[in-house]
């Protein structure tokens, strides 16, 4: 009988968490008109600039609000690694409307199942870049810690 009472009780929390997540999912900003060439240089401008500051040597990427690459630029001996790993935090955070800090986060609190998203990447440094409260692209900064990847994105974002 306790057997049943446990997996009554876990079935219960699983329920609660699926409807937990899916209520927050619904809060989360829409997608607005797709960030443009202009824009976008000059986010990764800021964001290499801060990096340059700091003689870190990165990759940045911008992508749009559906994921697609928009402008990349990579300094000089940066590791090859790098250029893929950018891109993939900038995809990441435009599709799920969040930082890609927001994945590492899930994991250090025992949500290993957020790995099992497609594009998740649980490493720091990719942010949504937001218009009038809607998220038009992400940026992806990688070369460096995930902290100070996060922190020259976030340099990006405030130009």
């Amino acid at each position: 009988m306790s057997t049943l009472k446990t997996s009554m009780r876990i079935l219960s929390f699983l329920t609660f968490a699926l409807f937990m997540t899916l209520a927050s999912a619904q809060q989360r900003p829409g997608y607005g008109t797709a960030i443009n060439l202009a824009a976008a240089k000059k986010i990764a401008a800021g964001a290499l600039a801060e990096c340059q500051k700091n003689n870190w040597w990165v990759a940045v990427a911008v992508v749009d609000n559906h994921g697609f690459l928009v402008y990349f630029e990579k300094l000089d001996d940066t590791q090859t690694a790098s250029g893929r790993i950018a891109i993939q935090k900038a995809k990441a955070a435009a599709t799920y409307r969040r930082p890609t800090r927001a994945f590492a986060d899930a994991i250090a609190k025992g949500g290993p199942a957020i790995m099992t998203l497609p594009g998740a990447i649980a490493s720091p440094g990719g942010m949504p870049i937001f218009s009038d409260g809607k998220v038009i692209g992400g940026i992806g900064v990688s070369g460096v810690t995930g902290d100070q990847d996060e922190q020259c994105a976030k340099a990006g974002l405030a130009m």
